[in-house]
């Protein structure tokens, strides 16, 4: 079934230009550093932070360029210092916020989770979008297909996707559309950016089931 992550680049919406690749993107696809009144580099995942903003692509390969290369510096022209293992404290952050999104759903009585419960949404197009673990059994994922027009997310593991629902594990979840579900789905893109490389490559757990 076909899987999607990143949403449409939007020509309307805000830009900015990545202080590495130079291209200039939707706010979605990048993440906002700010720099701290004692010169620390600092990661504002939700963008209101005060401050010039440094923007870099969300993905791992471009913020290690960003941290090896002394680009940002450059960027807020002035010394600054950046935290150690930057893309994966950038990376905890996110999927932080991804969860916490997908709990204020689930509270909201827009996302729902269990396979049952999953497949009865979308057999009645009330889902959106599909969530499925990464460490899930990809035989028990296969048996349900992203929504027509929708969003497929798996780059969570089932142990963060139960987080968000107060359980132990989760392997399979839905959110409808309208609320929140536009920001769990930008959100879910620039965390994909950091965990999925373009070789497809996913950070290895041992497989569970629901």
């Amino acid at each position: 079934m076909a899987r999607g992550g990143r949403t449409k680049d939007r020509a309307d919406g805000p830009e900015r230009k990545c202080i590495v690749t130079g291209q200039v993107q939707p706010k979605p696809g990048l993440i906002r550093f700010v720099v701290s009144p004692d010169g620390q580099v600092v990661p504002d995942i939700a963008g209101k932070l005060p401050g010039r903003g440094i923007w870099v692509t969300s993905e791992r390969a471009v913020l290690q360029k960003a941290e090896s290369k002394g680009l940002f510096p450059r960027a807020a022209r002035q010394k600054v210092s950046v935290p150690t293992n930057l893309a994966d404290l950038v990376e905890a952050q996110i999927a932080a916020r991804v969860v916490a999104l997908i709990s204020l759903a689930r509270k909201g009585g827009s996302a729902v989770a269990g396979y049952e419960k999953v497949k009865d949404w979308l057999a009645t197009d009330q889902a959106q979008v599909l969530i499925q673990a990464s460490d899930g059994s990809e035989r028990g994922k296969s048996k349900l297909s992203t929504p027509y027009r929708g969003s497929w997310i798996g780059w969570l593991s089932a142990d963060e996707l139960g987080q968000a629902f107060g359980r132990p594990a989760t392997i399979h979840a839905a959110l409808a559309a309208g609320g929140l579900c536009k920001r769990v789905v930008e959100e879910a893109a620039r965390l994909k950016g950091l965990r999925v490389s373009g070789d497809d490559r996913v950070a290895k757990r041992e497989e569970v089931t629901e």
